[in-house]
């Protein structure tokens, strides 16, 4: 199950990514059999943007409409956050609609057409249906611009016959995006969307109610505070129990009975350790042409594209370090990270992260948290390495079973002379 669950995923990676010309250019594979029935996959875009075309989710006035564009929305992907954040049981294969059916091509298309439209001032505000879909970014947009926002469900493009307000405003379909436009830039943008073969329909408007207000069929079947989904959502202060290193002593090892040969076989022979090469040969690291270093090394590095600059990125977890003593565990990964970069020459800027954890409501598991945010906080600030993103996964257990505690970081750092980056391999003969 777990060679074929592995298969799938490195597929689907390659199969997404570089579709969309995107090369994937490293990563980490880790193997423990607390995953088993609950598989990890963390992935890092990094992407260039110039600082004055920067946009952002913010809405700002009133009656500006509200636009949906790209794919078509259907039932697939509904609950899929929530199904990312549980416990699975026996029933587990049940939850197999709630994953998101995603299509690359379409993905290129909704990118390229957005591209082309913030060549202009259009654009008020964008952001992406992601997790919880529709309700996620339309509150999270109201919410920042301390707006409200008013949707006609009837003007949404559904694939799928008879679908419910709920389905419609929880479904996770991919390739899809809102946004807030300047109401005399509409018809121009609608042009650039149909030219590239995506749906695109005015589905609402901004309001000063600072209310979420679904209509469906002529009826109002939903009024509610923005903020009741934002800022004034329920916070917890969990009970957590502080982690307890146990040191043993005198192990009792006859380490002269070990012969060396064979034990470099069974090093080598665990997953962990064995030859990681041939899942990144599966993937396309070049595509684009601006890829410098390749997979293999401590850091991949791209050329920002015609310059000769480029930034250095890497992906690291210790989940067996942060198990022994979450707090130096915590430091360890940032710390991690920091070393690739600079091994490969780069000065390093900022990390993002996922906290993937078991069940939050148990006080052992809440202080493996805690203390890895501890141990990841004290490790940034000493390295002057800020977390400028991230993202928590909790419940992640099978049948009362729970992971390892699995930060993953995803550190950035910039080479401003490709000319001084530095590699793994050895370069000449003398080399001590």
């Amino acid at each position: 199950k777990t060679k074929n669950l592995l298969n799938g995923v490195v597929s689907g990676i390659g199969g997404y990514g570089n579709c969309m010309g995107i090369p994937t250019v490293g990563g980490e594979v880790k193997f423990d059999s607390s995953y088993n029935e609950n598989i990890l996959v963390n992935a890092m875009a990094v992407g260039l943007v110039k600082k004055n075309k920067i946009f952002y989710s913010k809405a700002k006035g009133t009656d500006q409409p509200v636009i949906y564009v790209g794919s078509k929305t259907g039932r697939d992907g509904i609950h899929g956050a929530s199904m990312a954040s549980a416990e699975f049981d026996k029933n587990a294969e049940a939850k197999k609609p709630t994953v998101q059916v995603g299509d690359p091509f379409t993905e290129k298309l909704l990118l390229e057409a957005c591209l082309e439209l913030m060549k202009d001032d259009s654009i008020i505000s964008i952001q992406d249906m992601g997790a919880a879909g529709l309700t996620s970014s339309s509150v999270e947009m109201a919410s920042k611009g301390n707006l409200g926002i008013e949707i006609n469900l009837n003007k949404i493009p559904c694939r799928e016959d008879k679908m419910t307000p709920y389905e419609m405003m929880l479904s996770e379909s991919q390739e899809r995006m809102l946004l807030i436009l300047n109401s005399e830039k509409v018809e121009n943008a609608k042009k650039i969307f149909i030219k590239w073969g995506l749906d695109f329909s005015v589905i609402g408007k901004t309001t000063n109610t600072k209310n979420l207000v679904l209509n469906f069929d002529g009826e109002e079947v939903a009024n509610l505070p923005v903020n009741s989904l934002s800022n004034n959502v329920p916070i917890y202060d969990r009970k957590w129990k502080k982690n307890v290193t146990s040191i043993k002593k005198n192990l009792q090892i006859d380490f002269k009975s070990f012969k060396i040969l064979e034990s470099l076989k069974k090093i080598l022979m665990s997953p962990n350790n064995a030859e990681k090469s041939w899942v990144w040969e599966q993937y396309d690291h070049t595509v684009m042409g601006d890829t410098i270093q390749k997979p293999g090394g401590d850091s991949a590095v791209i050329r920002i594209h015609g310059k000769n600059k480029g930034i250095a990125i890497t992906v690291d977890s210790s989940a067996h370090y942060c198990l022994a003593n979450p707090v130096a565990g915590g430091k360890q990964i940032v710390s991690e990270a920091w070393r690739n970069l600079i091994s490969v020459g780069a000065s390093p800027i900022a990390i993002t992260n996922c906290l993937n954890f078991g069940n939050p409501e148990k006080d052992k598991i809440m202080g493996q948290f805690v203390e890895c945010i501890d141990g990841i906080s004290q490790a940034c600030t000493y390295l002057d390495f800020p977390v400028v993103s991230g993202n928590v996964s909790f419940y992640n257990e099978t049948q009362n079973k729970a992971i390892l505690p699995t930060p993953t970081i995803g550190g950035v750092g910039l080479l401003k002379n490709l000319n001084t980056m530095m590699t793994k391999n050895i370069k000449e003969v003398g080399s001590y």
